[in-house]
């Protein structure tokens, strides 16, 4: 650390040196140049001052940038690549290897591992000249959005429209708003698909479904109903067995009633401080 402290600070030292005989060189350039101009005429000075530097350069000021530039070039190739496919992703334009250098600083064309890297990735499309993004939905507006979810009766994953263009998921919610598509979640992937909402749009369902749907017999008693939410069946048919008690008229059983607990004298008594209460005591003998 300290060595590298001192190699900076020596850095500093030589270009102070260097901006310090820039300024009297550019002295001396003017110095002489307004000598020289009272011997020319005005028109030939005139234009030899414009052509004079107004300001004289400052090495320091892109030191920090070339540095940025030097560790975003020594980065591990991945790095790269995420840097150019975040740039393709975010602008949804085609960029030729030179663009791509001056958009995000990676040299395509001077690092080979990163040009091949970049042209075989799956997220990237490239001409033989431009580099662009590429989602798996080439999709550019809403209505193109829904003429894809049409496609698919049987419902298509949003995680696969997600990348198609950069208001797409607006757009879902748009459509989803409108009553044109259905947005349900997959409880097994916990994942959202979108579902056409469409009169036109023919759902075939299999023959045996339909004879195990209309197979099914549904109880006739409520009793059946409630046995069969909570998982079990009646060991005999309700219905039966109800009207076969009616038959032989047996009278269903009367429900108990719950005896009254009156208070006696053995009652532990806690509010002794309202008598009114206790007026009424079933006190045996008295």
């Amino acid at each position: 650390m300290a060595s590298l402290q001192e190699s900076l600070s020596r850095f500093k030292k030589q270009q102070e040196k260097c901006q310090s005989t820039l300024t009297s060189i550019a002295a001396k350039a003017g110095s002489s140049k307004a000598t020289s101009s009272k011997s020319l005429p005005s028109h030939t000075s005139s234009l030899a001052n414009a052509k004079a530097p107004a300001t004289p350069v400052k090495f320091s000021n892109d030191t920090e940038r070339l540095q940025h530039i030097n560790s975003i070039r020594k980065a591990p190739v991945g790095a790269q690549i995420k840097r150019v496919i975040d740039l393709l992703f975010e602008t949804r334009e085609a960029f030729t290897p030179e663009q791509i250098n001056e958009a995000c600083y990676v040299d395509v064309n001077a690092n080979k591992a990163v040009f091949d890297s970049l042209r075989n990735n799956p997220k990237v499309s490239y001409d033989g000249k431009r580099f662009s993004y590429k989602s798996k939905h080439a999709l550019k507006d809403k209505s193109q959005l829904l003429v894809l979810v049409r496609k698919f009766p049987e419902g298509i994953a949003v995680i696969d429209l997600k990348d198609s263009y950069p208001t797409v998921m607006e757009d879902l919610q748009s459509l989803k708003a409108s009553g044109q598509i259905w947005l349900l979640s997959n409880f097994d992937s916990q994942e959202d698909i979108a579902y056409p909402n469409d009169p036109r749009a023919v759902i075939k369902v299999d023959d045996d479904l339909k004879q195990l749907f209309r197979g099914i017999e549904l109880p006739r008693d409520m009793l059946d109903i409630d046995l069969q939410k909570n998982g079990m069946k009646p060991a005999t048919n309700t219905a039966k067995r109800r009207a076969m008690a009616q038959v032989h008229g047996i009278a269903p059983k009367p429900k108990t009633k719950k005896k009254k607990h009156e208070i006696s004298k053995r009652t532990k008594l806690t509010n002794a401080h309202l008598p009114e209460l206790f007026q009424n005591l079933n006190v045996p003998g008295s």
